[in-house]
């Protein structure tokens, strides 16, 4: 065979091996779907109920100091 025929068939496999190595994939899988909304009017936290009877009890107590 000539050199330049070694070329040209050189390339033709590189470039067949190529395709091959695209056709494989090897992404990622597609992402999950978006998590729904959370439902409406969540109840609020008993921690802010014990503030509030913190901020009572604090308030009573400098309102009695006086």
């Amino acid at each position: 065979m000539m050199i330049q025929t070694k070329r040209i068939l050189a390339s033709i496999l590189f470039v067949l091996i190529s395709f091959v190595c695209v056709a494989q994939g090897g992404g990622n899988p597609l992402p999950p779907p978006p998590q729904p909304p959370p439902p409406v009017g969540l109840p609020i936290d008993g921690g802010i109920f014990v503030g509030v009877l913190v901020a009572l009890f604090y308030g009573g107590k400098k309102l009695l100091k006086r």
